[in-house]
């Protein structure tokens, strides 16, 4: 196993450890986000452990791939559309280095905004993974190193977090209840913390 499936393997675990507070946080939408990430990544692991050509591209692909055949709901689909899109701008030779984590967060943010008709400021998982994004632009990534980035990538994304207990949510089944979803956590959004979080907890070792 290469050491980006071994990435993938460690978070995908960690967010399927979370699955009931996923689902706990969900309750203003259909309480199921939790069940679905843990379903998406179950797949994605099994898939992964079949593929022969691991590059980052294929790696990528076959987790969008398994999102997009295994989960339904909101998120699902967004995160099925992020992996894709994000496997779309690789080449076979593509290496994790911050030029290349811009480009593949970029492109997965687009296909988010596209599939879901959102934004940042909706109290939804672009709130947390835009400013994660930011973190490798060349105007905040100067002069770090790559785990630098990540560190710095998951301060951001508490930020994000709990920036979206302050506003109401205009997107999805949470939007039903408006303002009461203010002071909620986006099920969405935390999903998105544990994976930069376990990516740089993964790192550290």
């Amino acid at each position: 196993m290469t050491r980006l499936k071994d990435a993938v393997d460690h978070i995908a675990k960690a967010v399927i450890k979370q699955r009931d507070l996923l689902d706990r946080l969900d309750s203003i939408g259909d309480s199921d986000h939790g069940t679905n990430m843990a379903r998406g990544f179950n797949a994605a692991i099994e898939a992964l452990d079949a593929l022969e050509d691991d590059s980052t591209k294929n790696v990528l692909h076959t987790i969008g791939t398994a999102f997009s055949e295994n989960i339904g709901g909101a998120s699902g689909p967004l995160y099925a559309t992020a992996f894709l899109r994000a496997a779309s701008v690789c080449d076979k030779d593509t290496t994790f280095n911050i030029e290349n984590v811009e480009k593949l967060l970029g492109a997965a943010i687009e296909g988010i905004k596209k599939r879901g008709h959102s934004d940042v400021g909706e109290k939804t998982m672009l709130d947390v993974l835009v400013p994660v994004y930011r973190c490798f632009t060349p105007e905040q990534a100067k002069d770090k190193t790559l785990y630098q980035c990540i560190e710095a990538a998951v301060k951001a994304a508490k930020k994000g977090i709990d920036y979206t207990k302050t506003i109401p949510a205009t997107k999805g089944r949470a939007s039903y209840i408006g303002e009461r979803s203010v002071g909620h956590e986006d099920p969405g959004g935390m999903s998105s913390l544990i994976m930069v979080r376990e990516l740089f907890n993964f790192l550290k070792y």
